[in-house]
């Protein structure tokens, strides 16, 4: 009689990324590229490590995108842009793919981690989401950490929204010309020990936006989703387009109802439909087999992930700037 095989050990996989677009020849500075994937790498290790001692995807994502959040080099938390009126409003978004609850704050000033009050929305909330001063309030209900505005200020983001007035464009992550330090929005999918997929979304948004213009990252379905029937996208790029093409949920009806693996829908809505409609950007995505895709129609796009084999890949925005390791 033959041995009866071993059962396969469950794994776990995380993808996360930190804006995509397009820079100028020659803006990217190596230094400030290296640092954006340490940051990235650091960010895989303290999700992947709540993920390794089998806690869920949701949490996992959350304090991942936390640690980009807290990085003044990614558009998101203390590096978010400015709008048309000097101020920084910061969107964010969570999906937990096993109950399909979300939670999304936008158009918030003073909340240290928007992506935690996501979160709490999310979880504490009759709502999915909540707006400006409501949302503020919710936050501070919460006991979440609230700060000054000023504590977001930051020089380099303020000269390139004075280049964007002075030359009268609303501007993406990566266009700033000579502001090779600044990335763009974060986010972070992940599949968890037992099946569970999750996805989380934070950003500062356009350059020179209107005061109010709310992007795709705290709109479910457009920026982020997850189902554990298919898949856990987050997205980075022209929200307006996103938000018209309903990117995230479009790639997950591709995967249920028309029957595309993860690489074939990702595809499709990155490469084709977007581009067909002028929307640059990428996904991060993962399936509820823990593949993982991340496709792109921009220049670059600063990514990293932990794939379910517990190989770490790690890229910045130069054409060769990645690091392979062991988990």
């Amino acid at each position: 009689m033959s041995p009866a095989p071993s059962p396969v050990a469950p794994t776990f996989s995380m993808a996360l990324h930190g804006g995509a677009g397009t820079p100028p020849a020659g803006t990217v500075d190596p230094v400030h590229d290296q640092h954006r994937r340490e940051t990235l790498r650091r960010a895989v290790q303290v999700g992947c490590a709540i993920l390794e001692r089998g806690g869920p995807a949701l949490d996992a994502v959350v304090a991942a995108v936390q640690v980009l959040e807290d990085d003044p080099a990614f558009n998101a938390g203390r590096g978010s842009v400015y709008a048309r009126d000097r101020t920084q409003r910061m969107d964010a978004s969570v999906m937990d793919g096993r109950t399909r609850r979300a939670g999304a704050v936008c158009d918030v000033r003073r909340i240290r981690s928007p992506v935690a009050a996501a979160l709490a929305v999310a979880r504490r909330s009759p709502h999915v989401l909540l707006a400006g001063a409501g949302a503020e309030a919710f936050a501070r209900a919460e006991g979440l950490a609230r700060v000054d505005p000023e504590w977001f200020a930051d020089p380099t983001r303020l000269r390139q929204l004075e280049r964007a007035l002075a030359a009268g464009r609303v501007q993406l992550d990566h266009a700033a010309g000579d502001d090779h330090e600044s990335g763009g929005t974060v986010g972070a999918v992940a599949r968890d020990l037992h099946g569970h997929l999750a996805a989380a979304t934070s950003t500062g948004g356009m350059t020179a936006k209107a005061p109010g213009r709310i992007g795709d990252s705290a709109v479910i379905g457009a920026g982020t989703w997850a189902d554990d029937r298919t898949c856990a996208v987050s997205a980075t790029g022209h929200g307006e387009r996103f938000i018209e093409a309903a990117v995230a949920g479009r790639i997950a009806a591709l995967i249920e109802l028309a029957g595309l693996g993860l690489a074939a829908a990702t595809d499709r809505v990155v490469h084709v439909e977007l581009v067909a409609s002028g929307g640059e950007g990428g996904v991060v995505a993962v399936d509820a087999a823990g593949r993982i895709a991340w496709p792109f129609n921009s220049g670059g796009m600063a990514r990293a992930a932990r794939h379910s084999c517990g190989r770490v890949e790690v890229h910045g925005f130069l054409a060769g700037s990645a690091a392979v390791g062991g988990g």
